[in-house]
């Protein structure tokens, strides 16, 4: 199989997402059988942080060592990436020793640019424009607990943000609608979204209003890392958009409320949210252990029917 790079959600296809989630459930079956399973055996993953980590960097680094190969972590303040050494070359000499890469970066066009000269698999682990791999989770979640998403509807209540982007990639491959809810001057740019077209989201001034009837309920932090600097203007903008009680309950009854986390209780969600019996958030952080040991085998290996 040619090299294959994962840096948005629609890089892949929606056959080749119903495999990873099949394949998630196996592999995930067999962690919580503590069932040997090392197919990437002598294989190297390099973990590249521009940007601080928790879930991502454990997720990947307890992945690969549970699909038998190991992880190497680089922050570009240690690297010769941080002294100003081109991109390029460092994906050219990076790709040479390893057998795959993870990166989680600023712009969009940085992940690009080293995957353009990459001679292994690149991975999306976050930057300012998609999440792609949380966006994994957070839909094999839903299809673990609640069954298809296909019809569904999520509602987005916050800042259109990589999550929100993605979260709209997703809509499209998987024919799902999504409710979008932001303050004014924070709405869904399509074009940074990287959209296709305007027939599976729809934006709603009154996030109660975005809310009602949803499926599963969903937000992020007010202020994403980079925009810091705009953290006392975004806290005064987004106040009325804090998910709480009342937002779940004209939701339909069995919805669910996910965060990417970390999660800031009192601001973008409540604490009677988030720590109630909607939330699935410590499910959805799991899951990204499994949705990545899947991919990083696609990816590394293809398609494997055991």
């Amino acid at each position: 199989m040619s090299v294959r790079h994962f840096l948005q959600f629609k890089d892949l296809s929606r056959d080749e997402l119903v495999y990873l989630f099949e394949r998630t459930r196996v592999v995930k079956e067999r962690f919580k059988r503590y069932e040997p399973y090392h197919p990437l055996l002598d294989r190297t993953l390099a973990m590249i942080f521009e940007k601080s980590s928790t879930r991502t960097r454990l997720s990947f680094e307890a992945g690969m060592h549970q699909l038998g190969g190991s992880a190497i972590y680089l922050n570009t303040r240690d690297t010769q990436l941080g002294r100003g050494e081109p991109v390029e070359d460092a994906a050219e000499v990076i790709s040479r020793m390893v057998d795959i890469v993870m990166i989680r970066t600023f712009e969009q066009a940085i992940i690009e640019r080293f995957a353009a000269h990459s001679r292994v698999p690149v991975i999306n682990g976050l930057t300012n424009e998609y999440h792609p791999c949380q966006i994994l989770a957070d839909i094999y979640t839903y299809i673990e607990l609640r069954g298809d998403i296909r019809g569904k509807t999520v509602a987005w209540i916050g800042d259109s943000n990589n999550m929100c982007n993605t979260w709209l990639q997703a809509a499209e491959v998987f024919d799902f609608n999504v409710h979008v809810s932001t303050p004014p001057g924070y709405e869904v740019e399509p074009e940074r979204a990287g959209l296709y077209g305007t027939d599976h989201y729809e934006e709603f001034a009154d996030p109660m209003d975005a809310c009602r009837g949803a499926d599963l309920v969903t937000t992020d932090v007010w202020t994403s890392m980079g925009f810091e600097a705009e953290n006392e203007a975004r806290l005064k903008a987004f106040a009325d958009w804090q998910v709480d009680a009342e937002m779940m309950q004209v939701a339909r009854p069995d919805a669910l409320f996910m965060h990417c986390l970390p999660a800031h209780r009192g601001e973008e969600v409540a604490a009677e949210v988030i720590d109630g019996p909607h939330s699935v958030v410590w499910d959805e952080a799991e899951n990204r252990l499994h949705v990545q040991k899947a991919l990083m085998e696609y990816l590394l290996l293809g398609r494997i029917e055991k």
